[in-house]
C-alpha cells in the first residue's frame, strides 16, 4: 500500500537530474495566510490587560476583559474582571462585574461582586450585588431591573432661534 520514498537515498545520478539545480526536487514550505484562533470555536478567550499596561481611552467589547493594569476611561464588556493590581478611573458597564482591585467611578452591571480586596469609590447600579467582608466601598447602591441602560432621559432636540439685529445694525 505505502512505498518508501527514494528521494533522499544515495544512488547513481540520473542524466535528467544532472540538468536540474540542486534542491529543485525538495518541496518548499509556503507561509500560511490562514489564521487559526487559539481558543476553541464558539469560545473566545478573555482579553487581558497586564499589570504593566496603562490605557487612556474607552474600551468596548461584547466579550470578556480582565484588567490587571490601569485604565483611564470607560469600559463596556460582557464580563469584566478587575484584578487586585488594577485601577480603573471611569464608568464600567457589564453584564457581570467582579472587582478585586480599585475602581473610581460608576459601576453598572446585572451582577456585581466586590471581593474582600475591592476598593470602589463611586455609585453602583445593579440587578444583584454581593459585597464580601473587607471590601471598601464609598458611594451609593441602587437596584434596577435594567442597570445597563443609561438611565438618562433622551436629550431634548435643540432649536435655533434667530436673534433680532441690535439697534443700528442691518438685518
Amino acid at each position: 500500500m505505502f512505498s518508501k520514498s527514494r528521494i533522499n537515498e544515495p544512488g547513481p545520478a540520473k542524466a535528467a537530474d544532472a540538468d536540474k539545480p540542486k534542491g529543485a526536487d525538495t518541496p518548499v514550505a509556503k507561509p500560511s495566510m490562514d489564521f487559526t484562533p487559539s481558543a476553541p470555536k464558539g469560545k473566545v478567550a478573555a482579553s487581558v490587560l497586564s499589570a504593566d499596561l496603562t490605557v487612556v481611552g474607552n474600551l468596548r467589547t461584547t466579550g470578556d476583559i480582565q484588567v490587571e493594569g490601569t485604565v483611564e476611561g470607560d469600559i463596556r464588556a460582557h464580563l469584566l474582571t478587575v484584578g487586585e493590581t488594577a485601577t480603573i478611573r471611569g464608568e464600567i458597564v457589564a453584564d457581570d462585574i467582579v472587582v478585586n482591585g480599585r475602581v473610581i467611578g460608576r459601576v453598572r452591571g446585572l451582577k456585581v461582586r466586590l471581593t474582600s480586596t475591592a476598593k470602589v469609590e463611586g455609585d453602583i447600579i445593579h440587578k444583584t450585588i454581593a459585597i464580601e467582608s473587607g471590601a471598601h466601598f464609598e458611594g451609593s447602591v441602587q437596584r434596577q431591573d435594567d442597570p445597563l441602560s443609561t438611565g438618562r432621559p433622551p436629550m431634548a432636540q435643540s432649536r435655533i432661534v434667530p436673534q433680532a439685529p441690535a439697534l443700528g445694525e442691518e438685518p
